[in-house]
Formats: structure tokens, C-alpha cells, sequence
């Protein structure tokens, strides 16, 4: 998109995510929170990995969006017998009309807007990785060329939880590239009623256009300038060092049960998501809720637990809500 984004102001973030929600929720049934953290990290263009069960919904959510938002859409089906240049794409060799013969590049359909990364974790750590350089640059490297993509580019990865037959576990530097990692619930009873009403007659709820790829960028940007206040930040930070269990700040539950705290992307997911959090709550000022509502999301993937944490069966959900409870809002 060569032309320059537009300017989004509060009414207009704040109108064109409404509708988004409302969009999605046509046919999306329940499960608010996790559309609300999916919308947040593609308003902040991050990526976001959805782990539940087969069946919830995490494909149909994301696909969904594609409908949403006038974007170039691919999918990708991971598999183990996937390979790195079926994502990132390759050169071919192919005659030219004077009959000589050349390389030319082939792109793979990383080269989007929005990537879904369908089952990420049912491919080989060694086709996961191809993901590393475009999630974080932007860019693809193939023979030694470096290619741009196309902005906004977004990652939604679902994965199933690892427990389950034929999977795969992130590399730690993978999942730290996620904004987000959104637990996806199984549905209510009620829920499910509504499910099977939508999904088992003949009428098919489907999802209008409400949003591009340009105003995507603008409401993006509005989030970056959005100012946080320093007492906002400093309780982000003390929150990332409570995390560390060799740190002083540190909870009980975090020294006995966590083997590395979270990274300094977790500092910028919990800034950002509270920035867009408040946004959507046609809010300016970002507050501590706002960081607390985002941060099960943008701290789970990035908090390890040692041996006795996973032989005791905790989560680190367990612990983010520790550290939540734990670290002050102000010092004294």
C-alpha cells in the first residue's frame, strides 16, 4: 500500500471497532474476550496465537476477520511434511521468450496481509522457524535476496494444546513474537445451543466489510501516539521484573515455580494492548485495568515454569495472576 494511511481519531477508532465486534459477532458465538484480544493485536499489526481444543472456532474466528477487513487473505495448513519454502516461497527456473533460462522468484503465501497459520504447532520446529524473519522484520530472505511484505502483515496462528497427539512445541523465540497467546474456552451450554441453530440449518450467517487495510494502519497508529502515563509504565516494568524468580521483586510462587520470566516484549505487549484496550473503551488515558485486562494474554507464552511448577499442575496463568495480585499499582 503505497498510499499514506489515514488519520483515525477517538470517535472514528472507537466506531470502526464497534463495528468490527459486531461483525465478527454475527457469526461467532460468545467467547468476547478472545475477539477482543485478537482485534487488539491486529489494530496493533502483532501477530496472535490461538491455543484450544479442535472445534471452538479458532479457524472460523480468523477467517471470519479475513471477511471483516478488505485485506489479502492467506492460509497456510501446517503439516509435518511442510516445508520451509512452501511458506516463504522459492526461485524456479523458467525459459524466457528468447529462449535463454532464468531464476525467478516464486512467492509463497507469506506474502499477505493476514497469514493464517493454521495448526502452527503440527509442523516441524525447522518449518517454524522460516516464520522468525517476516513476523519480526517484515521481510523474507530466499537465496540471499531479501523481499518486503506488503503492510499491514499480521500472523493469527491457532494451534492445538500440546498434549494432543502430533504437535509440535514452539521454539521460546517464536512464541515471543506472538502479541498475544489467547486461550480459547470451550462454549457454555446456552452457547452451544446458538451454535447448533447457526451452524445446522439452512441459512449461514455471514460477515460484511467494514474496514481496509489503510484504516487498519491509521487506527495502529493513533495507538502508538496515544501517551501513557509514567506511572502506568513503571507498573509494566515492575511487573516484567516480578516475573524473573532470580529477581528480588519476585513473588514466592514465582521463585518456586518459574524458570525464566518474560522478555522485554512482554513489557511492549502489555503497553500496547492497554494502549488499544483503553482506545476501544473511548478512552485516552490508559489505566492499570488496562494493563491488568491484557495481561493473561501477553504474558502466558512468555513466563516458563520449572519442573515443580508443572509437576504441581499449575498453569502460568497460576502465575501471572500472582504477579497481578502481588506488585504494587504505585511505589511508596
Amino acid at each position: 500500500m503505497t498510499s499514506p494511511a489515514p488519520e483515525i481519531g477517538l470517535e472514528q477508532f472507537s466506531e470502526i471497532a464497534r463495528n468490527i465486534e459486531a461483525e465478527v459477532g454475527k457469526v461467532i458465538v460468545g467467547q468476547t474476550e478472545v475477539v477482543r484480544s485478537v482485534i487488539i493485536c491486529v489494530l496493533a499489526g502483532r501477530h496472535a496465537l490461538l491455543e484450544g481444543v479442535p472445534g471452538l472456532g479458532k479457524t472460523m474466528l480468523i477467517r471470519t476477520l479475513s471477511d471483516v477487513l478488505d485485506l489479502k487473505f492467506s492460509r497456510i495448513q501446517f503439516t509435518p511434511d511442510l516445508m520451509p519454502a512452501d511458506i516463504v516461497g522459492t526461485d524456479i527456473l523458467e525459459e524466457t521468450e528468447d529462449g535463454r533460462r532464468e531464476f525467478r522468484f516464486q512467492p509463497g503465501p507469506i506474502f499477505t496481509n493476514l497469514l493464517l497459520a493454521d495448526e502452527i504447532n503440527r509442523a516441524t520446529p525447522k518449518t517454524q522457524s522460516a516464520m522468525l524473519e517476516a513476523m519480526q522484520e517484515k521481510t523474507v530472505t530466499v537465496a540471499g535476496r531479501r523481499y518486503d511484505l506488503e503492510m499491514p502483515f499480521f500472523v493469527l496462528a491457532t494451534q492445538n494444546p500440546l498434549e494432543m497427539e502430533g504437535t509440535y512445541p514452539l521454539p521460546e523465540a517464536q512464541l515471543d513474537r506472538f502479541l498475544f497467546k489467547v486461550d480459547v474456552k470451550f462454549p457454555t451450554v446456552a452457547e452451544l445451543v446458538t451454535i447448533l441453530d447457526r451452524t445446522t440449518g439452512v441459512d449461514t450467517p455471514t460477515a460484511s466489510t467494514v474496514a481496509d487495510g489503510k484504516q487498519v494502519i491509521g487506527m495502529g497508529q493513533l495507538a502508538l501516539s496515544t501517551p501513557i502515563p509514567s506511572h502506568v509504565s513503571e507498573y509494566v516494568a515492575r511487573i516484567i521484573v516480578a516475573s524473573h524468580p532470580e529477581s528480588s521483586e519476585s513473588t514466592q510462587m514465582v521463585q518456586d515455580y518459574a524458570r525464566y520470566g518474560a522478555s522485554p516484549r512482554g513489557a511492549q505487549a502489555l503497553i500496547l494492548g492497554a494502549k488499544i484496550n483503553a482506545l476501544l473503551e473511548g478512552r485516552f488515558n490508559v489505566s492499570f485495568d488496562d494493563v491488568q485486562a491484557v495481561a493473561p494474554s501477553a504474558l502466558r507464552h512468555r513466563i516458563l515454569l520449572n519442573f515443580e511448577g508443572q509437576a504441581e499442575g499449575l498453569t502460568t496463568d497460576n502465575l501471572v495472576d500472582d504477579i497481578i495480585k502481588s506488585v504494587p499499582k504505585k511505589t511508596s
